[in-house]
């Protein structure tokens, strides 16, 4: 008879950081942002690297006079060195959007191949841990539901997301060469949709999206009929998903995301009333290859990472809307349509 694997606790994750030098490229960014400052917290030296194409320099603006970090201008899809000893090199470097990546389709597919490489190369020279910040992009619009880390997915290589959904999957193929061939010690995580403080009112996602546009008294832009459904997981409980996968042993992908499905207009209707607006909400054309269900499994995360999603998703989107009244431009700047 067979027994749960018992979960690590948190003080082992969180003490794995402690007096260790990681690099995070994608910094600047709004998921990277928050893991570096989630590591000087524990303790650790960060560098932070990133040629800010989409990234923000005023996301690090809480670790200028923080000790424990410094930052690097650096376009990683070119060979970069990071001076001195490394013990971890987090991967999040890539537009994340679909509005980032249809601006940025080249230096999408670059930074997911080269900078993929690149990152993997100084990794390896400097003998550290690497971790891959990959994506539920790669199970596509997908058939299987919720989506283990053994489904393949269901890709459209030539449609408008493939830059990034194959960027993604090639990176993964590339990083589980390095960790076959014994070059590197790899690690992959599938973030699936994360939300939080931070993110840019004007990158398409829904969240921000339907924030920006409550807050401005705009209408609140649908795509569909809004029956498709996502899975929205608060940017901290990601970030100590990272950590945690960064820390463990399990060296094949694993998912992390909330396990909660909620519809588009469902989320418009919780963000309208969160906020207060009367703003009415209409219906926009689905972008292509839009995924009508997106819901990870989240069992090889809760066995081999003792880790799953605490935020309550009103509780996150009240912290969001917080932080979004103080920063959101007044006007709405929304495309039209929202992507997610």
């Amino acid at each position: 008879m067979s027994h749960p694997q018992a979960l690590p606790p948190a003080t082992a994750v969180t003490s794995a950081f402690v007096h260790r030098i990681a690099v995070v490229t994608g910094a600047a960014g709004f998921i990277g942002s928050h893991l570096c400052e989630r590591l000087v917290d524990l303790g650790a030296e960060v560098v932070g690297v990133d040629n800010l194409l989409t990234g923000q320099l005023d996301n690090l603006s809480g670790l200028r006079s923080a000790s424990g970090f410094r930052f690097q201008t650096d376009d990683v899809t070119r060979p970069f060195n990071v001076a001195g000893p490394v013990d971890f090199v987090f991967h999040l470097a890539s537009p994340a959007s679909p509005l980032d990546y249809a601006r940025h389709p080249l230096a999408t597919l670059k930074v997911g191949a080269m900078g993929t490489l690149n990152a993997l190369e100084l990794a390896e020279a400097k003998h550290a841990r690497f971790l891959l910040a990959s994506t539920s992009e790669v199970y596509g619009d997908p058939l299987v539901h919720p989506q283990p880390e053994q489904y393949w997915g269901n890709v459209n290589p030539v449609g408008p997301r493939s830059v990034y959904d194959e960027a993604k999957r090639y990176a993964e193929a590339l990083t589980s060469c390095f960790q076959r061939s014994g070059r590197t010690r790899t690690r992959i995580v599938r973030i699936f949709n994360t939300y939080g403080p931070r993110m840019r009112a004007d990158d398409g996602r829904a969240v921000p999206a339907f924030i920006q546009q409550a807050l401005a008294g705009e209408p609140i832009t649908v795509a569909g009929d809004g029956s498709q459904t996502r899975s929205l997981c608060f940017v901290a409980d990601t970030v100590e998903g990272l950590l945690a996968a960064a820390a463990a042993d399990h060296t094949d992908p694993v998912n992390l995301g909330n396990p909660h499905e909620i519809t588009m207009l469902r989320l418009a209707e919780e963000i309208r009333a969160l906020a207060g607006s009367s703003s009415a909400i209409t219906f926009v054309p689905l972008p292509a290859d839009d995924p009508k269900r997106r819901c990870p499994d989240i069992a090889l995360a809760r066995a081999h990472l003792g880790w799953e999603p605490i935020t309550h998703l009103r509780d996150g989107l009240r912290r969001t809307l917080d932080w979004a009244e103080k920063h959101f431009p007044l006007q709405a700047t929304a495309t039209g349509r929202s992507t997610s």
